[in-house]
């Protein structure tokens, strides 16, 4: 377009280096960062050949890798040595039909740092030889390597008794079955064995009488793999008193297992007590860990219950003398405030909130925890403890909602909130799914203003509480696993929908949002394929939105279920681009045509624009577009919206400048008027703005 600005070097800012090699290996481009890495400056080698400027790397494994890459189209990531810099680098590349791009990082501090954690394994006798358990610690063939002082006076004693000790250089597991019998020897080797296979940090504990020993003494063995190395240290703690203990055994009836802390049922107990007096001078601070299981998947159960132990112990050291803590399960607390009014109770709410700020440490690991709180007093002559319970549930309910790490104080509205949740629950599965209607809003292409497409809007029509939108329900939905069905009905009802339109002379894209459930569901191929077929709508005019966090949830499941319908003909785009927290390279490996860049990146970009910074979506769109990817502008209200999506090369665009969502006997009227107008929407939408 004439005087339109080029669009501004996407990768100009990265600081990878970044270079791009055609098939016939030459260089057709670097940036700053790449000119720096390799020691030349762009213009002296773009058109040369790779291995004419670079002859080290003929018939290494950057060459066998780019060709790999080269031949079968998938991207490759692998490290690289470097003999003429050398140092170590980080190699990403990616394959489109021109050539390759290459990501090039610099990796060669952290080899050092692995080597130098090598080194500082020699350090550990020392630290060995300072526990009081005794330790061992095991090499990667699972012989001992190192024992503490406390093993080695442990074998002396063993031998005093006419029993053969364990040193260094035996095989372990073949040693501990002279202190074993078989079933816990069984579950002993089984469970070093996945701690030496698990990917991520993680413990194994597991306690064990020694055999033929005339004391029955029993020891706790915790196992954990020593940092960046196939290595275990495995220490033994002798426990037979807690074993032996028969008080523990009733104490262990009433309280937490993995905390030591008061169990539900104790907590109601202490509640009830709490409440006996009908002073009402009694509260329930109900606290709930925010994202625990992301926690719990990412460095496993062992480290996420040694965290929840340390939760415990810390909300214990910061409530007042005379309350009580407990666990009521999974990552869920409960603190009973005794002689506390509403006002304490929230003031002690806030207190323990503010003990989440120090992170929690875990097998040499820092993590960062928070907690939403509900609050929930007794009035004067309550007496139930599960209504107060219940009450504390229903606070914590909606901290989460308003944005989890919150203090919310339970009232009597909340209660008629959990009741509509209770009434939506119950309606949904009761087929509530007959009041549901669909509102469409048009995607209108930015340089001609063709109106190409629409995006699905779910809406539920309720007899009593008029039309509702998709945030008073779907979270229910989601909870009671009715969200697959309603998706189901959405695919249904949008491509019999479109296929109408295109029958009546309006062919347009429909879009329909797709959730993660989906995914781990594993039933949107089908899905997708019986709505096809039941309206007839061809393939290429389905496209499936997902958002940046759907995605991330599961990225490999994902990929292989959009590649299928990708193969097919459905198109996929990411919505809401810039909200979420996925990796862009993780999104570039999925089969995506269209990108959606969020309302609020559009805001900001807004913001920015007037403070003079620029046009910030160019890089955005450019990187979109050079690897074929159409990006679409959403929330565009104004002309000032207009314009910048313009200028920054958006190819389509969506928002209340053109139209708002409308019913689907609307969506004819409006695409005549604009046909009238011309068949600009763009110009339509303006001239009706101006008047």
């Amino acid at each position: 377009m004439a005087g339109q600005v080029a669009p501004a070097d996407p990768f100009s800012a990265v600081t990878d280096a970044v270079y791009r090699i055609d098939r016939r290996w030459r260089f057709t481009y670097l940036n700053a960062a790449a000119e720096q890495a390799l020691g030349c400056r762009a213009d002296e080698i773009i058109g040369r050949h790779a291995f004419e400027c670079f002859p080290e790397t003929l018939g290494s494994v950057l060459e066998q890798q780019y060709r790999a890459v080269l031949a079968d189209g998938s991207p490759r990531a692998f490290e690289y040595f470097s003999e003429p810099h050398g140092r170590w680098y980080e190699i990403r590349a990616f394959a489109d039909a021109e050539g390759l791009t290459a990501f090039l990082r610099d990796v060669d501090e952290r080899r050092r740092r692995e080597r130098q954690q090598s080194a500082e394994l020699r350090q550990l006798t020392a630290v060995l030889d300072a526990l009081p358990s005794a330790t061992v610690l095991l090499d990667v063939a699972g012989r001992i390597e190192m024992v503490n002082r406390a093993w080695q006076l442990n074998g002396a004693a063993l031998e005093r008794s006419g029993q053969a000790a364990t040193g260094v250089g035996e095989d372990y597991l073949a040693a501990m079955a002279r202190y074993l019998d078989r079933g816990h020897h069984g579950s002993i080797a089984a469970g070093l064995r996945r701690l030496r296979d698990a990917v991520a940090a993680t413990t194994f504990t597991h306690d064990y009488p020694q055999q033929h020993d005339p004391d029955g003494t029993w020891y706790r063995l915790q196992a954990a793999r020593v940092a960046a190395s196939d290595r275990l240290i495995v220490t033994h703690t002798d426990i037979t008193e807690r074993v032996r203990d028969q008080e523990a055994l009733a104490w262990q009836a009433s309280h937490d297992d993995l905390t030591g802390l008061p169990n539900r049922a104790r907590l109601l107990q202490l509640v009830g007590e709490a409440l006996a007096d009908g002073r009402g001078r009694a509260a329930l601070l109900f606290l709930d860990l925010d994202g625990f299981k992301t926690v719990n998947d990412s460095l496993g159960h062992e480290v996420g219950d040694e965290l929840l132990r340390q939760v415990g112990s810390r909300l214990v050291e910061q409530v007042r003398p005379g309350d009580a803590v407990g666990r009521l399960g999974a990552d869920q607390f409960l603190v009973l405030a005794r002689d506390c009014d509403t006002a304490e109770a929230a003031a002690l709410a806030f207190r323990l909130q503010d003990s989440f700020s120090r992170p929690f440490q875990a097998e040499g690991i820092s993590v960062p925890l928070s907690a939403s709180i509900g609050v929930a007093a007794a009035t004067p002559g309550a007496d139930r403890a599960h209504q107060l319970l219940s009450d504390a549930d229903t606070a914590v309910f909606a901290a989460k909602g308003a944005g989890r790490d919150r203090v919310h104080v339970f009232s009597p509205g909340l209660r008629e909130a959990a009741r509509w949740r209770l009434e939506v629950a119950n309606r949904l599965r009761d087929g509530a799914v007959d009041e549901f209607v669909v509102h469409y809003q048009p995607l209108v292409r930015v340089d001609t203003g063709e109106i190409e497409g629409v995006e699905a809007l779910l809406r539920w029509q309720h007899p009593e509480r008029g039309l509702l939108t998709p945030d008073a329900f779907l979270s229910v939905a989601e909870e009671t696993g009715q969200l697959i069905p309603i998706t189901r009905w959405l695919l249904g009802e949008t491509t019999r929908q479109a296929a109408e339109w295109a029958e009546q002379g309006l062919p347009l894209r429909m879009s329909v949002n797709i959730s993660a459930r989906h995914f781990s569901a594993e039933t949107l191929v089908r899905d997708v394929r019986v709505a096809l077929h039941d309206s007839g709508l061809a393939p290429e005019n389905l496209v499936l939105e997902l958002t940046e966090t759907s995605v991330a949830e599961d990225p490999t499941r994902a990929e292989d279920q959009l590649a299928v319908l990708r193969n097919v003909g459905v198109r996929v785009a990411i919505d809401d681009f810039g909200t979420g927290w996925s990796s862009l390279a993780q999104l570039l490996a999925l089969p995506i045509g269209t990108l959606k860049i969020d309302r609020s990146l559009l805001a900001a970009a807004a913001r920015l624009a007037a403070g003079g910074t620029g046009p910030v979506l160019a890089a955005i769109v450019s990187l979109a577009r050079t690897l074929g990817i159409r990006s679409v502008a959403e929330g565009v209200e104004t002309a000032e919206h207009l314009q910048m999506v313009r200028d920054a090369g958006c190819d389509l665009a969506q928002g209340y400048l053109f139209a708002q969502p409308m019913p689907a006997c609307d969506v004819m009227r409006w695409a005549s008027r604009v046909r009238a107008a011309g068949g600009d929407s763009c110009a339509f939408a303006l001239q009706s703005r101006g008047r």
